[in-house]
């Protein structure tokens, strides 16, 4: 984990590709719903702004985040989970709030340790399928 507390992936396919992986990924999966979309780079765009392919989806499993938000309310400030994916001049990035860094920042207590365990793996899994690695 980053002192930031983000997981940085780069993706063997471009922006478009990944994205699109990662949405199927989400949606396939029963587990996981898809709250949100939204486009950065076509919101700059909207104010005559030039930004690079910049694009956030929210997901979400009410069955673990609500245990989660029952041990501390403000780990709500980070759910949905959310995964970014960027367009830099060299590479598409994927990136996501790692767990454990969650679990310091909202100080969730120990009981929380196994679903945290089970949103980084799932996290993994799905960004790992995203960007082709």
């Amino acid at each position: 984990m980053k002192a930031n507390g983000l997981i940085e992936k780069n993706s063997i396919y471009g922006f478009t590709d990944t994205y699109d992986k990662l949405r199927k990924v989400l949606e396939e999966n029963p587990n996981l719903k898809i709250l949100l979309e939204l486009d950065h780079s076509k919101n700059a765009a909207s104010v005559d702004l030039d930004l690079a392919p910049t694009k956030i989806i929210l997901f979400g499993n009410p069955k673990l985040g609500t245990v989660l938000m029952k041990d501390n309310q403000t780990v709500g400030i980070d759910l949905p989970q959310k995964i970014l994916v960027i367009e830099t001049s060299e590479t598409v990035k994927l990136f996501y709030n790692d767990s454990y860094y969650l679990k310091e920042r909202h100080q969730l207590s120990e009981k929380t340790s196994e679903i945290l365990k089970k949103i980084s793996s799932a996290l993994d899994a799905v960004t790992n399928a995203a960007a082709g690695l």
